[in-house]
Formats: structure tokens, C-alpha cells, sequence
């Protein structure tokens, strides 16, 4: 169960910060359906890249991961090689649910020292390696392909191919062909879906499905998530925070603060991070006109930055939407003991870690509603597969409803081409010499 509490969005608590979420509704519910109606209607325009809305409908892709799942017990870890979308979400869901025994390590960097530590860490003859690229030309994760290739050609010979698994476009790109000519196993990235869109997907399922995440009720999660979306907007809880979002960024609040009351979800912010920020931060709208939109989506994590960020957020400029998400049941608790000596501190005895994190967060929620900053709070029932995806797959809305509110397309990335041709450029890629030596006459090289 994923619940709303909008209630420190009230005037009543937040001043001019704030504003009445029914009367925003009353007023905006035309716009909303709108533009809940052109997504649900484009879904199935490939070129669109909503094809994240119907693949937790895709079963048959989840067996087919499954069924490679149990073909291959040998395996103790899992390597995943792939950057931003192809491995963000990955990591947000395994460390909040991943179970083991398998290990999974992600390579999403190029720098030499932690890659070779792992290289020098692990049993080639029991890791797997999951290649991950739509294209397979991304520069970071193909020169990660490179050297795991290399190190378990040399230790493995022609057994290597047993030990590296594709994730790829379906017929487009290199490492479809590639795959095929070396008899590697391959999943597929619909191409209807992008990366950062990606996690219900084999981007995401195959890794997760190693680490014992219950795909299915993640999936079905997702599922209830596209429920709650076709809604009419006094039920629709993405448009709704959709809408937040839409509103205070008129009032200037700018900066969309991410922070989840819980260890497990230490990664989440940073895939939300990159969801936002990629698909909102946009120079130009959908007719051309340049409009330089967005909001800067900002990491933090429950209790840590209580003691670090939180400062900023209550005494700082009034730029900031904070949104929590705090759970409503321990999937375990410990009790706090009792010691002697330590009477200062009998409020504690006998009480659970569990309800002091829940004190935290709600006393953190009040205290910045008192500093008049707005804040919300998704409300998990608990933490669990279900719960779980049905909050990434409403995110995920809530990104697509706020594309729509502010006319732009939320899902291309035009701004990170450019850093990528330079790069081939330096790394002296054949057809980029003009670019090369665009760049030495600017003084890069």
C-alpha cells in the first residue's frame, strides 16, 4: 500500500509557501486529464518512448529471465556493466530487497583503480557478467566489456561465453550481431523504452532476479501504479504530485529534495536523481520555443542528513520542495535496551529502533513545515517488492505528467550527445577528426 501526506503543503502550516491541494485540483483537473489522456493515448507510438508503461505486462519477459535465472545456479556474482539507467535502478531495488546468496557488483565508472580490484577479488569461474547497452556503444560499458572479456577469456578460454550475458536493443545497435556471432545469451531493451525507464525491464529483472527479488509482486506493484494513473485527477496520485511539483515550481521553489527514511533505499535518490533531472531539464518545448525548464532533483537520506543537509533545508532560501518517504511498518525491529548508569537516556529503554526512525521522520517533516518549507511524504505500508515498484513505476508517472504540464519531452536527453561526441572525439573514434580538431583549437586535448 502507497499512501499520500500532502498535509505540510497547507497554507495553515507553510504560509505563502504553500497552497490548498483540492482547490489546485478543481482548478487544474481539465489540464491533468489532459495530459493523463495524451500519454495513455501516445503509449503506443514507439517513437514516444512510453513503452515503460506496458512492459510490467510483459510476462513472458519475467519467465524468460526467470528461467535463465534457475538455468544458471553456479553463479556467486554478478557483475552488471552498464552506467546511468542501466544500472541505477538495479541498485536502488537489490540493496533495498536483495536477498543473495549471489553477489552483484555494479561497474558504472571508468576509473582503473575499482575496477581492477574486483577483477583481482573475483573467481572468474564463478561470475557472471551482464553487459548492458541499448546501443553498444557506450563508451564507459564497452571498455568495461573489453577488459571482463579479457579476464575471462584468460582464465576461462573459449568457456568464457558461458560467463557474459547481453542486454540490448532487439535488431538495432552493435551488440545485438556481436551476441549472435559469439553464441552469447541475450535479452531485450524494448526499443519503445529508454534508460532510465528501464529497471522493470531485463536491465533491471536480470540482475534483480539473482539477488532473489520477487519480480513478480514488483511487477504487480508497477501494475497498480498504471491503475492509479488512468484515474480522474481527485484519484490520480501521480498526476497529483505532478501538480505539487507544477505549483511550487511557479513560486520559485526550484530545487526538489529526495529523501528516503531508510538505509535500504540509500540508492533510490540517486535513480530519481538521474529520472528528473534527465527528463526535465530541458532547453526547448515541444514546439521549438526555448524555455530552459526543470527543477534540480537533490539527493539526502533519513536519519544521515538530519545531521548534515537538514540545516540548509530549514534556514536556507525557500527554494526547495522536500519529498520523504517513510515506512509504516519494520519489516523487523530491535529494542532498545535498558542500561544502568544511563537513566538520561530512559527515554529510549524499551522503546524500538523502528519507532525512533519514525519519530525522526515525522518530527523532521513538522520541523521544516515550522521553517515554512513545503515538504510531502510518500507513506509505504511497508518495504517490500510490491510497495516498492509501485512507487518507481509512479514515479516515473509523475515525470511523464510533468513533462506534459510543462510542454517539453520528458523522455530524449539531447543535452549529454554533445559530452559524448567530444569524448570519441579525444579517445580518437573514426569519424569524429573534425570534432578532434575542433577541440585542440579550443585548447582540449
Amino acid at each position: 500500500m502507497l499512501r499520500l501526506d500532502l498535509s505540510n503543503l497547507d497554507p495553515r502550516r507553510v504560509g505563502a509557501q504553500g497552497f490548498g491541494l483540492d482547490e489546485a485540483l478543481r482548478e487544474e483537473k481539465k489540464r491533468l486529464e489532459a495530459a493523463r489522456d495524451a500519454l495513455w493515448q501516445r503509449r503506443g507510438d514507439a517513437a514516444e518512448f512510453l513503452g515503460w508503461i506496458d512492459v510490467p505486462e510483459d510476462t513472458e519477459a519475467v519467465r524468460n529471465v526467470l528461467r535463465y535465472r534457475q538455468a544458471n545456479a553456479w553463479v556467486e556474482d554478478f557483475v552488471v556493466l552498464g552506467i546511468g539507467g542501466s544500472a541505477l535502478g538495479a541498485q536502488a531495488v537489490s540493496a533495498a530487497l536483495g536477498k543473495g546468496p549471489v553477489r552483484l557488483h555494479f561497474v558504472d565508472n571508468v576509473e582503473p583503480e575499482p575496477i581492477l580490484e574486483l577483477l583481482r577479488a573475483l573467481d572468474p569461474r564463478k561470475t557472471l557478467v551482464n553487459v548492458i547497452s541499448k546501443s553498444g556503444s557506450t563508451a564507459e560499458t564497452m571498455a568495461a566489456f573489453l577488459a571482463f572479456r579479457r579476464w575471462l577469456e584468460d582464465a576461462l578460454g573459449a568457456g568464457w561465453k558461458e560467463h557474459v550475458v547481453v542486454t540490448t536493443d532487439p535488431a538495432k545497435g552493435i551488440l545485438r550481431p556481436y551476441a549472435q556471432a559469439e553464441g552469447l545469451t541475450a535479452f531485450e531493451v524494448p526499443p519503445a523504452v529508454g534508460g532510465r525507464f528501464s529497471v522493470t525491464c531485463p536491465v533491471g529483472t536480470l540482475p534483480l532476479a539473482f539477488v532473489g527479488v520477487d519480480l513478480e509482486a514488483f511487477l504487480a506493484g508497477c501494475r497498480k501504479a498504471n491503475e492509479t494513473a488512468q484515474a480522474d485527477a481527485e484519484a490520480n496520485l501521480p498526476a497529483q504530485t505532478a501538480l505539487v511539483h507544477d505549483r511550487l515550481s511557479r513560486k520559485g521553489l526550484n530545487v526538489n529534495v529526495f529523501m528516503p527514511y531508510s538505509t535500504r533505499l540509500r540508492y533510490l535518490p540517486d535513480w530519481f536523481v538521474q529520472l528528473h533531472d534527465e527528463s526535465l531539464g530541458k532547453a526547448v518545448n515541444r514546439a521549438g520555443e526555448e524555455v530552459r525548464t526543470g527543477t534540480t532533483a537533490v539527493r539526502a537520506i533519513g536519519t544521515t542528513d538530519q545531521h548534515a543537509q537538514v540545516q540548509l533545508f530549514r534556514e536556507g532560501p525557500h527554494d526547495k520542495l522536500i519529498t520523504l518517504v517513510r515506512l509504516e511498518e519494520a519489516t523487523e525491529d530491535l529494542e532498545i535496551p535498558a542500561v544502568a548508569g544511563l537513566e538520561a537516556l530512559d527515554y529510549l529503554f524499551g522503546r524500538s529502533f523502528f519507532e525512533l526512525l519514525s519519530a525522526e521522520a515525522k518530527a523532521t517533516a513538522h520541523a521544516l513545515a515550522k521553517a515554512q518549507q513545503p515538504n510531502f511524504a510518500f507513506v509505504l505500508e511497508r518495504l517490500d517488492a510490491y510497495t516498492l515498484g509501485w512507487l518507481m513505476q509512479h514515479l516515473m508517472w509523475q515525470t511523464a505528467f510533468l513533462g506534459e504540464l510543462w510542454g517539453i519531452n520528458a523522455f530524449d536527453q539531447p543535452g549529454v550527445e554533445l559530452g559524448k561526441e567530444y569524448t570519441y572525439a579525444l579517445m580518437g573514434r573514426k569519424g569524429y577528426e573534425p570534432l578532434a580538431e575542433e577541440l585542440k583549437a579550443e585548447g582540449v586535448e
